[in-house]
């Protein structure tokens, strides 16, 4: 079952740090939000592969938007 990643609160991603294909574990981080001034990690919360990486590093998101998908 797939899994959705979403990010927690409005900001800019500034670093993506897996690509399709890459198996991760519970708590890896994926990529850093920049949000309040501050870098905040974003990880996964299952352990699984990268099916699908939906944004970009310099990319302005909304709370919510899905940040990737692990299956």
């Amino acid at each position: 079952m797939a899994t959705e990643v979403t990010v927690p609160m409005v900001g800019k991603i500034i670093g993506v740090n897996v690509k399709v294909g890459d198996k991760v574990e519970e708590d890896d981080q994926l990529a850093t939000l920049e949000a309040m001034k501050m870098e905040m990690p974003i990880v996964a919360p299952v352990a699984g592969v990268i099916k699908e990486i939906k944004v970009a590093p310099g990319q302005e998101v909304e709370d919510g938007t899905i940040l990737a998908i692990i299956e």
